[in-house]
């Protein structure tokens, strides 16, 4: 998380921190870094559907390290950093375009899985 720290310091203050209900991210330790750090955290209902688009763009990244078969750990960060640098702002784009979809599925499926 340190590392984390030094990367929002220039942050607005006005900014919210969307995160899932992944036990790394409500632990009592990330909690309190949260707080220490005075980073506000959007409330997130536990077993919600994910419809965060960054959630695409990490399975991309997963994707290209699964293709590249990194044999180190430099090899491995190499890649994710060429995969994240490679993403356009056109796949951004498109992803945030999608979310009247994604609202519409979850909708229709009553709060289920979706494609998405």
């Amino acid at each position: 998380l340190y590392f984390f720290h030094l990367q929002l310091l220039d942050m607005p203050l006005k900014w919210v921190f969307q995160l899932d209900n992944d036990p790394k991210h409500t632990s009592k330790r990330a909690k309190s870094w949260f707080q220490t750090n005075k980073i506000n955290v959007m409330e997130w209902p536990a077993q919600s559907p994910d419809l965060n688009p960054i959630e695409n763009l990490w399975g991309d990244i997963k994707n290209a390290v699964s293709e590249a078969k990194p044999r180190n750990v430099n090899e491995l960060w190499n890649v994710v950093k060429e995969s994240w640098s490679g993403i356009t702002a056109e796949r951004c784009h498109k992803l945030v375009d999608s979310m009247p979809h994604r609202c519409e599925a979850v909708i229709k499926n009553c709060g289920h899985t979706t494609k998405y």
